[in-house]
């Protein structure tokens, strides 16, 4: 009988410890180490030689030759924009989202586009064959081509893998694929690690594209071991609001692609689809204009994005001000408060601050400090903005407002939707404005609070 070694795993950052701990030495998370029961099954050394399973050769790196990287495109721009161009063969992909984000329906639109071209396993362990069908017919899918698989065994699917040879290998999801000779349930640490594990082997041996789908925490982060993300080449993460059609798809992690680009798509009746124009649905300026709204560009991946960004203060009656940010970072607020207070004048520390995002977006960029502060201000004066301004730049903590990276590029965006003003860092503001915009560099936080 396989003899059982027992282990304890940090869930946040795969920390390996020998007894349980109540906080974890590395990452300092509390309560997110777990138990890890796994047989050790003897296998052969050659089995597990390098990372694709092959003898390592030892090679100069200058004389290693060059060559691109052949995608296949997923018939989205959206979609091919997050992946860095298109799927790479060989590649590891991991989708999350919480559930009813559309991490199936993404998924399932793009394998039956490419089944036409293409050979695609698509492996489902949380539905049946039939819920797939009839998914691809609601969603008016030509599912000619397809291959769909209902097992957890994984085992099992590498074998119907190698018999088929698919070009594409969906798993959908890794927290119910199990392997039989670990003793543990299915979605526990050791097998998501070792499932995840020996299907990354066999995509990397055989060339085949590994498409994951992968749940969510309660918090937002991916559900199973650290590591897990250690061993794909691209995570991607699938949000939404449930009171919203619409869904950011963004990529966290990419060996092959950009970080934090960003994907838009509109839930419809018949799926995922394409946004071309992200600017236009996050700006809805129709009627009249209120205090504390101020439009500014983010820079998502690699373009620029227009949102929105409204503030509310009002009288706060409890012992603490409330401070609430929602779309950005609520560090960021209380160190922007106070930067207001000292640099720009303006005391509301005894107001209840609100600030958020509209349409869902997350900005993580310190782009947007300055309209942060200009909304802010706006609304503790309950002085609207003209709806024609677009503010953009980070505030420092003497209260120098300092340069952001692809400053043209953002000016240029928001003159193409009609924007005739832009506040912007001095430094980014160029020589020759865009015809029909004026463009004011400020370069104090009080200069650009005076233009309100």
């Amino acid at each position: 009988m396989a003899k059982k070694q027992t282990s304890y795993v940090c869930t946040e950052c795969g920390a390996d410890y020998r007894k349980w701990m109540g906080q974890c030495i590395q990452c300092g998370a509390w309560n997110t180490i777990s138990e890890f029961r796994e047989s050790r099954v003897p296998v052969k050394s050659a089995a597990r030689s390098g990372f694709t399973g092959q003898r390592a050769q030892l090679q100069s790196l200058e004389e290693v030759e060059l060559v691109d990287l052949p995608r296949t495109s997923t018939l989205s721009p959206e979609f091919d924009r997050v992946l860095g161009g298109g799927i790479v063969p060989g590649s590891v992909v991991l989708i999350g989202g919480h559930p009813g984000a559309g991490k199936s329906t993404l998924l399932l639109q793009t394998t039956c586009r490419l089944a036409e071209r293409h050979k695609i396993l698509y492996v489902t362990g949380e539905e049946s064959i039939q819920q797939i069908a009839m998914r691809a017919r609601r969603l008016q899918l030509n599912s000619h081509g397809m291959q769909v698989m209902s097992e957890t065994d994984v085992e099992s699917v590498l074998d119907t893998a190698r018999e088929q040879q698919p070009n594409i290998l969906v798993i959908d999801s890794i927290q119910v694929m199990h392997m039989a000779e670990l003793q543990s349930a299915p979605g526990s640490v050791a097998q998501v690690r070792e499932a995840a594990a020996a299907l990354t082997r066999y995509a990397k041996q055989s060339g085949v594209a590994l498409l994951i789908v992968g749940h969510v925490t309660k918090d937002g982060s991916l559900a199973g071991p650290k590591v897990l993300e250690h061993m794909i080449d691209a995570s991607i993460m699938l949000e939404g609001n449930e009171d919203s059609r619409f869904r950011t798809l963004r990529a966290i992690k990419n060996r092959f692609g950009a970080v934090n680009e960003l994907g838009v798509f509109a839930m419809m009746e018949t799926g995922l689809k394409d946004v071309k124009n992200p600017s236009a649905i996050f700006l809805n300026r129709e009627g009249h204009t209120a205090a504390g709204s101020i439009v500014t560009v983010a820079w998502e991946g690699t373009r620029p994005l227009l949102v929105e960004i409204q503030a509310l203060v009002d009288q706060g009656f409890g012992a603490a001000p409330r401070r609430l940010a929602i779309g950005s970072d609520p560090q960021r607020l209380a160190l922007l408060l106070a930067v207001l207070h000292r640099h720009g004048g303006l005391h509301v520390g005894d107001q209840d601050v609100f600030i958020n995002v509209v349409g869902g977006v997350k900005i993580a960029e310190t782009s947007a400090d300055l309209a942060v502060l200009m909304a802010i201000s706006s609304s503790f004066k309950d002085r609207a903005a003209p709806s024609d301004w677009v503010v953009f730049g980070e505030v420092g903590l003497s209260g120098e407002i300092r340069p952001v990276s692809s400053g043209q590029e953002r000016i240029v965006e928001a003159a193409k939707h009609g924007f005739t003003k832009a506040i912007v860092p001095k430094s980014n503001a160029p020589k020759k404005a865009p015809e029909g915009m004026q463009v004011i560099g400020v370069s104090r936080l009080q200069e650009a609070l005076e233009l309100l």
